[in-house]
């Protein structure tokens, strides 16, 4: 067998986070992800940061090539105010006028201060303070590329428990192939054995046509050959522990591998005309039907 070189292969399941203090901000990266046929973002930033998000968008998915994906990005002043406080002079005047009139109308004590004015919300302007976009996405990114690499390091290691998983059963199933293919020979010997007894039984001591005999084992024995489809098999196998070797995203090749590895276990079930056979190949539909389960789960 060919020596594979291992590279590590991708759950799509995985979850990285990291905050810290950055540029006078606090900033929370998280990232999620989840199966997924295709690769699918969705990323939220404070909606006055909005333009970060086809950056972030860019950045996760060159590390990411399947799943579906929550990133979520929050940020906050840390040392100072993001925002510039104005006053709305001329409606503090009116609501300054609006006072006096209501004292001299009702009568009332004079106790009109800058705090009675102030409790109205609508004389305060909050305004963002304009900021370079480029420093700030630089600051997320230092928050962010940590957040990617635990995310990255939770998908690789998940990917390594179904890597050890998918070896096995593969393993397990060249055994299944290797007995099928002792077994094979044997049908066409007892095939021809039974044929013999059974003309024996009806000829009753005559003279058997041994070479009809051969003929039919013959034909019988071109009908069930399995080698092509075990040959095959064997093949796919041998695929199959390159792909998972290579440190490409191996998701959706595995899964096309599996449905040839299926199709001859198929071909294989319907040509042998052989009880124990049968039950071999059984065995082997239910471990390729675990190896499509947990392909699924690989980027």
């Amino acid at each position: 067998m060919i020596k594979w070189v291992n590279f590590v292969l991708k759950s799509m399941t995985g979850y990285g986070r990291n905050e810290a203090i950055e540029g006078g901000k606090k900033i929370l990266c998280e990232i999620k992800s989840v199966n997924h046929r295709y690769s699918d973002y969705t990323v939220k930033v404070p909606k006055c940061y909005g333009f970060l998000e086809d950056r972030v968008r860019k950045f996760v998915s060159e590390h990411i090539s399947r799943g579906k994906v929550d990133i979520y990005i929050g940020m906050e002043s840390y040392e100072q105010s993001d925002k510039d406080i104005f006053v709305n002079t001329e409606l503090a005047r009116s609501y300054l006028q609006a006072l006096k009139d209501l004292r001299d109308e009702l009568n009332l004590k004079d106790d009109i201060s800058v705090m009675n004015v102030a409790r109205y919300p609508d004389i305060f302007v909050a305004v963002q303070k304009e900021e370079d976009e480029e420093q700030i996405w630089q600051s997320v990114r230092k928050v962010l590329e940590p957040a990617v690499n635990a995310f990255t390091s939770m998908r690789e290691r998940e990917g390594e428990r179904i890597r050890t998983d998918l070896e096995q059963r593969v393993a397990y199933m060249k055994t299944l192939v290797d007995r099928i293919n002792e077994r094979s020979p044997e049908t066409v010997r007892e095939y021809r054995e039974r044929l013999y007894e059974k003309l024996k039984e009806i000829l009753d001591g005559k003279d058997i046509d041994e070479t009809r005999i051969l003929t039919e084992a013959a034909i019988f024995a071109d009908k069930v050959a399995v080698n092509e489809e075990l040959v095959r098999l064997a093949s796919h196998f041998e695929e199959f522990y390159a792909i998972t070797a290579s440190d490409e995203p191996a998701g959706r090749r595995l899964d096309f591998l599996i449905q040839e590895i299926n199709r001859e276990i198929n071909t294989t079930g319907s040509k042998a005309n052989d009880i124990a056979i049968a039950k071999l190949v059984v065995e082997l539909k239910a471990e390729t039907e675990k190896l499509r389960e947990q392909v699924q789960n690989i980027e």
